[in-house]
């Protein structure tokens, strides 16, 4: 359910977005990772402003720690009730996560998964629709976090991503003309462009499965692999 994503921000697409200042290591990802520092883009006060936070939610009540389940994708049909996600979404701490594409995994019928790459035709730098939440340690030192939402899969998606324990499911991806909605929106505006990415407006390509692996990180990991023979 989307666990690993990449990203590449040239310039022109940070100056679009008004991106201004990721570290240099993160403009550049082929294997972004849960719990990785990611960069997001939110809206404080009316401004908005780029930030580095941890990918997997920790929820203020948490005091900064971890837990046990994974947070890094909040469900449409529950997060405006979860007990991780209810706060950031009334008190209206949306964010947008950028990526330039994510990875599924497939299981054929021998048994057998194979990772795909998904990008976007339209949008060579596109948005996950996500939350943000703030949690104070024991010191008084603050981590940021955020988590994407996550929705019933398109037609392609539903095909590529038919196992694992919440199957056919894809991240909620904006059309550029809706950033502004999500982020300072209402409610029911911001939930109106939560709608499944169109399936004609994406590419898929089975890739190595050395992405499996956090510590490969390379551009040979989107490369197109030939598909394995049934």
């Amino acid at each position: 359910m989307c666990g690993r994503y990449i990203l590449r921000m040239q310039d022109k697409y940070l100056r679009e977005w008004m991106l201004h200042g990721p570290p240099a290591w993160v403009t550049v990802s082929y294997n972004i990772a849960p719990s990785q520092q990611v960069p997001i883009l939110r809206e404080i006060n009316g401004v908005r402003e780029a930030a580095m936070v941890r990918w997997g939610l920790i929820p203020h009540f948490a005091r900064g720690v971890p837990g046990k389940f994974s947070t890094i994708n909040a469900r449409l049909e529950t997060f405006e009730t979860s007990a991780s996600y209810r706060r950031p979404w009334k008190r209206a701490q949306r964010c947008i996560q950028p990526a330039s594409g994510f990875y599924e995994w497939h299981l054929d019928a021998q048994g057998r998964k194979t990772p795909y790459l998904i990008t976007l035709v339209d949008q060579p730098l596109f948005g996950f629709a996500g939350l943000w939440e703030r949690s104070e340690r024991a010191d008084g030192s603050v981590v940021e976090s955020c988590a994407h939402i996550t929705m019933p899969a398109n037609p392609l998606i539903a095909d590529i991503h038919n196992s694992g324990s919440h199957p056919q499911r894809m991240p909620a991806i904006l059309r550029p003309e809706d950033y502004a909605a999500w982020l300072h929106g209402s409610r029911e505006e911001a939930l109106a462009v939560l709608q499944p990415y169109v399936a004609d407006m994406m590419l898929a390509h089975p890739v190595s499965p050395r992405v499996n692996s956090v510590r490969n990180n390379s551009p040979e990991l989107i490369e197109p692999l030939a598909p394995v023979a049934a």
